[in-house]
């Protein structure tokens, strides 16, 4: 790689320091060089750039540069020869200050089913010695790009990740190339990006779908409506189980008993939708399958607000078995989610991968937990007619 090469990089990459901007200016240009290092497979011995052509194109004081150019190399990442310029180090030798480091990337941390997933992870991450790195997404693609361009430019062993919006086309595919070429294995829970055709551990979210759905159509419900979520995976399969088991009863399917909704619609869609129905002429639903017991709550608030009741006049049920399944005054039927046991399942799955070497690329490990209904008080019989299958 040639000294000009570098600086057409360098005259082409305006802006390219907003990423960090409330970072202090140093560490700022720390960031884009161990990007630059780490986006361009960058070789032992690779020339960088002088720390003219720094101060020059980022209006830094050499000071400035000296300092981000010091702590680059105290950390292993470059070397420097008096006279002759800065190159990338052999990245094999790099000092060990992360050697212990395992990135969990998940959509949220602080509410519903993650905090005891982060559990389940740390409990055996700790025990061996490793630390979390913890991130979320907020379940937003360009947040999840940050996370994994940041985490590109740590020395990580490995990757437990939970996928954004799994049921879009993804464009961040490339980063998890990245990791390949690094020999960095991951590991996604709860959905994963076919693409990649990845380790994960998933629920059986279809076959929980279809559980929650048989149970509803044995206790006599023939008119069920469907709320479920469009941009993951676990939305479209929960709605899969869901058609399934209609079908297999030999219930007829109506278009106007399926609500979709997205993430930025999730607060608001629902319930507006339920009253929307409830509030209709015409045959109401005696039962409502929910995209999950978060879903299932804000749906039991809309009907009491038009004076319905949990189960008398409607049943309903939910998937997770989270916290919002016992803590109102309606327990809810729900789909188990062994939160715990998946993290820990995830982290144990993830030292065999990084034992594996190359061959985890090779060898996925794909994990399928099976659902378990719960069967609480949010559901009742009603009378109807027996339905052969």
């Amino acid at each position: 790689m040639e000294i000009n090469f570098l600086k057409t990089i360098l005259d082409n990459r305006e802006g390219c320091l907003i990423v960090a901007e409330n970072l202090p200016k140093y560490q700022q240009l720390k960031e884009f060089i161990i990007r630059y290092i780490v986006e361009n497979n960058l070789n032992a011995h690779d020339p960088l750039f002088t720390e003219n052509e720094l101060a020059a194109k980022f209006n830094m004081s050499r000071h400035t540069v000296r300092k981000a150019l010091d702590e680059l190399e105290n950390e292993g990442w470059i070397y420097r020869k008096q006279g002759v310029g800065t190159f990338c180090a052999d990245r094999s030798v790099i000092k060990k200050i992360d050697d212990k480091n395992i990135a969990v990337i998940t959509t949220y941390v602080s509410d519903y089913i993650f905090p005891r997933i982060i559990k389940g992870i740390d409990q055996v991450l700790t025990k061996e010695g490793y630390t979390i790195l913890l991130y979320n997404t907020n379940n937003k693609i360009e947040k999840e790009i940050d996370i994994l361009e940041n985490i590109m430019t740590k020395n990580i062993k490995g990757v437990i990740i939970e996928p954004t919006k799994s049921a879009l086309p993804h464009i961040n595919i490339d980063y998890f190339e990245q990791l390949k070429r690094r020999g960095i294995p991951y590991i996604f829970i709860n959905s994963y990006y076919e693409e990649l055709k990845p380790s994960y551990i998933i629920q059986d979210d279809e076959g929980g779908g279809f559980v929650v759905t048989e149970h509803l159509i044995q206790l006599g419900h023939r008119n069920i409506l469907g709320i479920f979520k469009s941009d993951d995976n676990q939305g479209l399969n929960r709605y899969k189980g869901y058609i399934r088991a209609l079908r297999q009863y030999g219930i007829k399917i109506r278009e106007d008993n399926i609500v979709w909704y997205t993430t930025e619609e999730m607060r608001t869609k629902p319930q507006e939708m339920v009253k929307k129905i409830f509030e209709g002429t015409g045959d109401k639903p005696s039962a409502i399958v929910c995209y999950n017991d978060q879903i299932a709550m804000w749906v039991i608030e809309a009907l009491r607000n038009l004076g319905l009741t949990v189960p008398n006049d409607v049943s309903i049920v939910g998937f997770d078995d989270s916290d919002y399944a016992v803590l109102s005054d309606i327990k809810l039927t729900t789909i188990v989610h062994p939160k715990e046991e998946m993290g820990r399942q995830a982290a144990k799955a993830l030292f065999k991968l990084m034992e594996m070497g190359n061959k985890a690329f090779e060898n996925p490990i794909t994990i399928c937990v099976k659902p378990e209904l719960k069967i609480r008080t949010s559901a009742k019989s009603i009378e109807a007619k027996e339905v052969k299958v």
